[in-house]
């Protein structure tokens, strides 16, 4: 019914556009008419523009799979498992720094902890796109500058996107 290459486009954004719909649906409300509506509508707007940027910064994230190994992300650790790389385990509340680097022409996430044990993902991996939440968490990074390193197409082949502060 619909045709692939649209179908493509969409399945990566349908996130995105569910929270454009939401910011709508609160536009439409709050003019309704009354107090009421247009403070209902006011939250559901808010809500929904909130859900939007952190949906527009995901999207970075998403990418078309075309790396060996499976990436899990699972009560606070996460796991890469790969079939001819090393893969491994590693704490998100041990991470101290988070790298892109770009090996054979490919980004890697390069994830290091206290200890100094250092974890390289690829960023087109089986479930890679589950870093953004888990990023998310850590302490002072900024999502957008992680999605703007990421979208950076030729950019330099070694960008630090986070550290942690130390204390």
């Amino acid at each position: 019914m619909i045709r692939p290459e649209l179908q493509r486009w969409l399945l990566p954004r349908r996130e995105l556009l569910s929270a454009i719909a939401g910011i709508l649906l609160g536009l439409w409300i709050a003019t309704r008419g009354g107090w009421l509506l247009g403070g209902m509508g006011l939250v559901v707007t808010l809500s929904a523009a909130v859900w939007a940027v952190g949906s527009w910064r995901r999207l970075a994230f998403r990418r078309d799979i075309g790396a060996p190994g499976v990436l899990e992300v699972d009560e606070g650790a996460i796991r890469y498992y790969a079939a001819r790389a090393l893969g491994g385990t590693i704490a998100l509340r041990d991470l101290v720094e988070i790298r892109l680097l770009r090996l054979d022409g490919r980004d890697h996430w390069r994830l290091r902890t206290r200890d100094g044990q250092a974890l390289l993902v690829p960023v087109d991996a089986r479930g890679a796109d589950q870093l953004a939440d888990a990023f998310a968490q850590l302490p002072g990074l900024d999502l957008g500058h992680v999605s703007a390193a990421l979208s950076q197409e030729g950019g330099p082949s070694l960008r630090i996107v986070w550290t942690a502060k130390p204390g």
